[in-house]
C-alpha cells in the first residue's frame, strides 16, 4: 500500500444516494481500518490531540485498532468523548485533528475521523457499554438541552458520580443531532439514539417536553427542586433572515424549519403524517454546512436545487467534503450572487427571486474579501421555494426568565472561558448558547469545560 495516501472510504453512488436518505458514507470495514491505522506514526508529541476540542488520545486508540482490540480502543475514546459515532461522522477533522497530522505534511493525513467512526460502530455491534460511576456523590445537577454540549456535560458529570437530569424542550433528545443534521449524514436510530442510550447507561436521566423559561425556570430548579448547579446547553435555534422584500411569502423557510420537518418529524417518509411543501425549484441562500444539508435534503425530496452564495467557492464556509458531495449529487452553485427581493404571485406564494451578481473587494472584519455588487447585473431566478440558511442566534427565552444572567448583544450567554461559569452563581453555560452557531465538536468541548467547572464549584463549596 502507498503509506502517503489514505485508504479510500466506500460511499453510495451519487446518482443512487440523491434519491434516498440512506447514509452516504459507508465507513471502513475491519481490514480497511487496520490498513489505515498502520499509517499512524504514533508521534511522541501528537499535535492531533492538542487540535481535538475534547482531547481524545488519538495515537493510543489508533494503536488498538491496529492491534485489533476494539474494546480497548473504544474505552480510550470514551475517556474523552461521549459521542464518538457522531463525531466520526460530522466533525470537521480536516481543520482540527487531521489538519495537524504529521503524515499530512508530505502526504495525506491519517483518516482519524473515519477510524473513530469505525471503533464506535464496531463497539456498538459488540454491545460495549460505558462504565458507570462506582458510587454517587450525592450532588444533583440539571442540564438544559440534550444537544452535543448538554450530552457531553451530562456524561462527564455522571462518570464522576453526579445525579444528572437533562431537560429537553422537544419530544425527542439529541438537539441539533436529531433536528438539524440529515439522516444521510447522521442516522438517528442507528447512531444518535444508541449514543444517548449509552449516556442513560451511565445513569443520566432525560426529561423531554420541558421548555425552560415556560414549563419551569432555572431559579425554580435551584430553589425548589434541589439542583445545586445548572448547565445551559440550549443551542442557537433562532434563525436569521436577510430583511429583503417578499421574505414573509409562502414558500420561504428558514433552514431550521425545513430540516426539522424532515429530520425530526420525518417529512421525507411517506409513512409519517408530517408533510413538508418540499418545492420543485428551490434556492438555498447561504454557504455553510447547514445550507448544504438543506440543499441535499430538498434534492432528495425531488427538487431542482441551487445554492446561492454571495462570495466565491474559496470562501464557502461549508466543509470541502459536503460541497464535493453536493456537487456530485447534482446541486447547482450560483456563486458571487446575492438576493435582493423574493418575488411573490397573486396568491402569496414565491414565484422567483431577484438577484445581483457580485465581485470580491477588500477583506472585511472576518478576513474574507467583501462582496461588492456589480451595477446593472440584476437577474431573476424562477423558483417556488426559498430556504434561508444565514446562521442562527441563541433564543433569549432562558436569559429573560433567569435573574442575574448576563448576555451579550447577540443574546449569547456571557461565561468565564476556563470554567463556563456565568454571572449567576452555580449556573454554567456552553456551546451555541454562548458562541452562536458553531460545530458539534466545539459544543462538546464547551460541555467538557463546564463539567470540570461544575465539579470544581461543587467540590469546593
Amino acid at each position: 500500500m502507498d503509506m502517503m495516501k489514505k485508504v479510500p472510504v466506500r460511499e453510495q453512488d451519487p446518482h443512487v444516494r440523491a434519491t434516498n436518505f440512506e447514509e452516504v458514507c459507508l465507513g471502513y470495514n475491519e481490514e480497511e481500518a487496520k490498513e489505515e491505522a498502520a499509517r499512524c506514526l504514533n508521534c511522541k508529541n501528537p499535535q492531533c490531540v492538542t487540535a481535538c476540542p475534547v482531547s481524545i488520545n488519538i495515537p493510543a486508540f489508533i494503536q488498538e485498532v491496529k492491534n485489533g482490540d476494539i474494546q480497548k480502543a473504544s474505552s480510550i475514546i470514551a475517556e474523552s468523548s461521549a459521542l464518538p459515532a457522531v463525531c466520526g461522522r460530522v466533525c470537521p477533522q480536516e481543520n482540527q485533528c487531521e489538519g495537524k497530522c504529521i503524515r499530512g505534511i508530505k502526504g495525506e493525513a491519517v483518516s482519524i475521523g473515519k477510524l473513530e467512526r469505525f471503533v464506535a460502530d464496531k463497539a456498538r455491534e459488540l454491545g460495549v457499554k460505558p462504565e458507570p460511576a462506582k458510587e454517587k456523590n450525592g450532588h444533583k445537577v440539571a442540564v438544559i438541552g440534550s444537544g452535543p454540549s448538554g450530552l457531553t456535560c451530562a456524561g462527564d458529570l455522571a462518570k464522576k458520580g453526579y445525579d444528572v437530569t437533562i431537560f429537553e424542550a422537544l419530544h425527542e433528545p439529541g438537539g441539533v443531532l436529531v433536528y438539524g443534521i440529515p439522516e444521510f449524514r447522521l442516522p438517528k436510530q442507528k447512531v444518535v439514539a444508541k449514543e444517548i442510550e449509552n449516556l442513560k447507561a451511565l445513569g443520566v436521566k432525560i426529561e423531554t417536553n420541558v421548555v425552560i423559561g415556560k414549563s419551569v425556570t432555572i431559579d425554580s430548579l435551584m430553589d425548589d427542586e434541589g439542583f445545586e448547579a445548572v448547565f445551559i446547553g440550549s443551542g442557537a435555534g433562532l434563525p436569521k433572515f436577510m430583511g429583503i422584500p417578499g421574505e414573509t411569502a409562502n414558500g420561504v423557510y428558514s433552514a431550521n424549519e425545513y430540516l426539522t420537518r424532515s429530520n425530526l418529524m420525518k417529512a421525507f417518509d411517506e409513512n409519517y403524517d408530517t408533510p413538508i411543501n418540499a418545492g420543485k425549484k428551490v434556492a438555498v441562500v447561504g454557504g455553510g454546512n447547514v445550507a448544504m444539508d438543506a440543499a441535499r435534503t430538498a434534492l432528495r425530496l425531488g427538487a431542482d436545487v441551487s445554492i446561492v452564495y454571495r462570495r466565491s467557492e474559496e470562501e464557502l464556509p461549508a466543509r470541502v467534503e459536503e460541497v464535493h458531495h453536493a456537487k456530485e449529487e447534482g446541486i447547482k452553485f450560483e456563486l458571487l450572487t446575492n438576493p435582493v427581493e423574493i418575488l411573490v404571485d397573486e396568491n402569496g406564494w414565491v414565484c422567483g427571486m431577484k438577484c445581483v451578481r457580485m465581485e470580491l473587494g477588500e477583506p472585511d472584519a472576518s478576513g474574507r474579501r467583501r462582496p461588492v455588487e456589480i451595477k446593472g447585473s440584476e437577474f431573476v431566478m424562477e423558483l417556488d421555494t426559498v430556504i434561508m440558511s444565514l446562521g442562527t442566534s441563541p433564543n433569549p427565552l432562558i436569559a429573560s426568565t433567569t435573574a442575574g444572567l448576563e448576555v451579550n448583544k447577540r443574546q449569547g450567554i456571557v461565561t468565564e472561558e476556563e470554567s463556563g461559569q456565568t454571572s449567576k452563581g452555580g449556573v454554567f453555560a456552553g456551546g451555541d448558547a454562548v458562541t452562536g452557531a458553531a460545530t458539534v465538536i466545539l459544543a462538546m468541548g464547551a460541555g467538557k469545560v463546564a463539567a470540570k467547572g461544575i465539579d470544581k464549584y461543587l467540590m469546593n463549596r
